[in-house]
């Protein structure tokens, strides 16, 4: 067990970032609530644990293509912020049923790109998140991507759950996605791409392995995710790329168990391995 890994076992304040391709259904473009319940189940035990969880969420435009019986995202900003109304409330309705049998209970904040450019923005959701997290609330939050216009957008929830974690002083933001984490190739096209385990530098070797979005729902793919490991390492929090679609794997990552990609925080560890 690497160094880097082996702090994980100490962290006690967690953001966890869900993408949409491990909240829907690819096919169908709607929720899949085996996946959904069985995360939320394991946030649950985790915050019953001692931890304290942040959760960042996106599917909110997905839950509404599958409310409004869809067949494909919109290409307009209009319908797409229609459709994240419409399905806001349908993504956060299945959060509070499900965590609710688990004896949790959440709030929800939907931020701006304000909190990265105005810093009584910034200061403003600060103190909601930790009087919530106080509360022994689990914050759930989502871009506000019915109101959200350019000049304020962040565009993707990966650099979001990095300011979030910045913010609220996290120990450690995971991110979770459909794929094991970031590989020296493309996995889709090499067999022989291997898992990088551990990366201490975000270098342009590592900014080249990253592609495009990974699917029609989502906006993010592995660019958006080496951003927001600069945000978080910078700001002393160590990030990880893992496979949501994995069950257990959040408990396996904050056991020190070597799943998925370590970006450490910045100094606590000079080296890259491959596996």
């Amino acid at each position: 067990m690497s160094a880097a890994r082996e702090i994980l076992k100490n962290s006690k304040r967690v953001v966890v970032k869900v993408g949409t391709s491990t909240l829907a259904h690819s096919g169908s473009y709607k929720l899949n609530l085996y996946r959904i319940e069985h995360l939320i189940r394991e946030l649950a035990d985790l915050h019953n644990s001692g931890k304290e969880i942040v959760l960042v969420t996106s599917g909110a435009i997905a839950a509404g293509i599958g409310k409004a019986g869809l067949k494909s995202k919109p290409d307009t900003i209009p319908e797409n912020q229609a459709l994240a109304a419409i399905g806001q409330g349908v993504l956060m309705h299945i959060y509070e049923k499900f965590f609710a049998e688990y004896g949790q209970t959440i709030g929800q904040l939907l931020l701006t790109g304000e909190i990265a450019t105005d810093e009584h923005s910034r200061e403003n959701a600060r103190n909601s998140l930790t009087a919530l997290i106080k509360m022994g609330v689990i914050p759930v939050i989502n871009e506000n991507d019915a109101v959200a216009v350019d000049e304020i957008k962040i565009g993707d929830n990966d650099n979001l759950s990095a300011m979030v974690a910045e913010i609220v002083g996290a120990d450690v933001l995971i991110i979770l996605t459909d794929i094991d984490g970031l590989f020296d190739g493309n996995p889709k096209n090499d067999e022989n791409a291997r898992l990088i385990s551990e990366v201490s530098k975000i270098d342009s070797r590592i900014e080249k392995l990253a592609g495009g979005a990974g699917t029609k729902l989502g906006t993010g793919g592995m660019f958006t995710k080496i951003q927001a490991a600069k945000i978080a390492t910078r700001a002393g929090i160590s990030m990880l790329i893992v496979n949501g679609k994995e069950i257990g794997n959040l408990r396996r990552v904050l056991n020190g168990e070597e799943v998925g990609t370590i970006f450490p925080a910045v100094g606590e560890t000079d080296r890259l391995t491959v596996r």
